[in-house]
C-alpha cells in the first residue's frame, strides 16, 4: 500500500505549502531524509512562488504547443512523483498501477492529444477510511495542482470535456480504449498538466467524479516504445518481395506525427541497400495506421508517414522516380484491434512491389 500523503521531493517547498493543511494539528517532524507531506487545503491557495512556470495563453488559432510550457528546473522526485493525498486509500495496488508502456488522451489547449510511455494511474474515495473526512473535488485538484506547479509544471487545458472534442479523434468508444479516469464526459472535472524538463516530457492528469465521490492521478513519462520485433534486412525483404510482392516494416514514428524516430534509422538503410542492389526495383510505400482515431485522420497520417519514408530514401540518393506513396490509414489490418500487440502490428510501412 502506497503511503497516504501527497509528496514532492523538496522539505522547503513542502514546508511552504503546509500553510494549506487540512486541519491546524501539528504533525511529527520528518526524517530529515524524507520529504515532508502536504495536506489538502480547505480552500484556494495561492500556488508557491517557487518554480512556478508561465505559460503563455495558447490562442485557439494556433492551438496547443508543447514549445509554450517552459523547461522546468526543479528536482524532480522518482516516478510517478506522488502518493496518494493523506487519509486516503489506492485502489489499485503498486505492481499493478503502472504499465512500461501505455497511452492515454490528455486535454492540451483545446483538444484531445493521444500520448505514448511509461503509464502509471490509479483510483481513490474521496471520503477518508474511516470516515473520518472528506476531500471535496476542489480540494482535490488544488491539491494537485500546488505540488505539480512546485514541481515547475503547468496547467494545459483550456476546456472541459464536449462531445466534439472526443468525435474528433474517433469518438468515446475510441478513446475509452486507452482511458485511465472518470468518464471523458461533461459532468465530470479533469485537468492535465505538463512538466517539461530538458529532456522529458511528463503528462499529468487529475479527474474527479462529484457524484461517486473519487479522485484519478494519471502520470505519463512520454517515451518510445522499445521495439521487440526484430527488423528484416535487406536480403529478407527481397525474399519477401519476390514471394509475396509486398513486405510489411515496422518503422518508428513520433506519436500522431510522420517524424522518423532516431530508431528507425536502421530499417530506412536496409530500403536504400534493397534498392541499390537492385536497380530494377521499384516500389510503392504504403502507410498504415491501428484503428485509433477518426478514419480520415488516419489516412492522413499513414499518407504523410510514407512520404517521410519516400523522403527520406530520396535524401540518401535513391531516384524519386522509382518510389510512390500512398496511405491506407485503418483500412487494411493484419490484426484484430482490440489489444496493443493487434494495433501494433496493424501500425506498420509496407512496399510493394511496383
Amino acid at each position: 500500500m502506497r503511503q497516504s500523503h501527497l509528496l514532492i521531493v523538496s522539505a522547503s517547498l513542502a514546508l511552504m505549502l503546509a500553510a494549506c493543511q487540512k486541519e491546524p494539528a501539528a504533525a511529527p517532524d520528518a526524517p530529515a531524509n524524507e520529504p515532508a507531506p502536504v495536506a489538502a487545503p480547505t480552500a484556494p491557495a495561492a500556488a508557491p512562488v517557487a518554480q512556478v512556470v508561465d505559460v503563455p495563453a495558447v490562442v485557439a488559432d494556433t492551438g496547443f504547443s508543447v514549445d509554450k510550457v517552459a523547461i522546468s528546473t526543479a528536482p524532480l522526485p522518482p516516478f510517478p512523483f506522488f502518493d496518494i493525498p493523506d487519509g486516503l486509500v489506492a485502489k489499485i495496488k503498486d505492481d499493478s498501477s503502472t504499465v512500461d508502456f501505455g497511452r492515454h488522451f490528455f486535454l492540451a489547449g483545446k483538444k484531445l492529444i493521444p500520448v505514448e510511455g511509461r503509464l502509471y494511474h490509479n483510483s481513490m474515495s474521496l471520503i477518508s477510511q474511516d470516515k473520518s473526512g472528506e476531500y471535496t473535488p476542489l480540494e482535490f485538484h488544488r491539491n494537485y495542482e500546488n505540488a505539480i506547479q512546485a514541481l515547475g509544471g503547468a496547467k494545459i487545458n483550456e476546456t472541459q470535456f464536449t462531445r466534439p472534442i472526443v468525435d474528433e479523434v474517433g469518438g468515446l468508444r475510441e478513446v475509452n480504449k486507452f482511458w485511465h479516469s472518470p468518464p471523458p464526459t461533461s459532468g465530470y472535472e479533469h485537468h492535465s498538466y505538463l512538466i517539461r524538463t530538458a529532456d522529458k516530457e511528463y503528462w499529468i492528469h487529475v479527474g474527479t467524479s462529484a457524484a461517486g465521490k473519487t479522485g484519478h492521478i494519471v502520470v505519463l513519462e512520454k517515451t518510445a516504445m522499445t521495439q521487440s520485433l526484430g527488423f528484416l534486412d535487406a536480403a529478407a525483404m527481397k525474399s519477401a518481395l519476390d514471394a509475396d510482392g509486398r513486405v510489411a516494416l515496422y518503422i518508428n514514428f513520433d506519436t500522431d506525427k510522420s517524424t522518423l524516430r532516431p530508431d528507425s534509422q536502421a530499417v530506412i538503410a536496409e530500403i536504400k541497400t534493397l534498392l541499390d542492389s537492385n536497380a530494377d526495383l521499384n516500389v510503392s510505400i504504403e502507410g498504415h495506421t491501428d484503428n485509433t482515431g477518426s478514419a480520415d485522420r488516419n489516412r492522413q497520417l499513414s499518407s504523410e508517414r510514407a512520404r517521410s519514408v519516400l523522403d527520406a530514401l530520396v535524401g540518401l540518393g535513391i531516384a524519386p522516380s522509382r518510389l510512390s506513396a500512398n496511405g491506407f490509414g485503418s483500412d487494411k489490418p493484419l490484426a484484430d484491434n482490440v489489444d496493443e500487440a493487434g494495433r501494433a502490428k496493424n501500425r506498420r510501412v509496407e512496399l510493394v512491389k511496383l
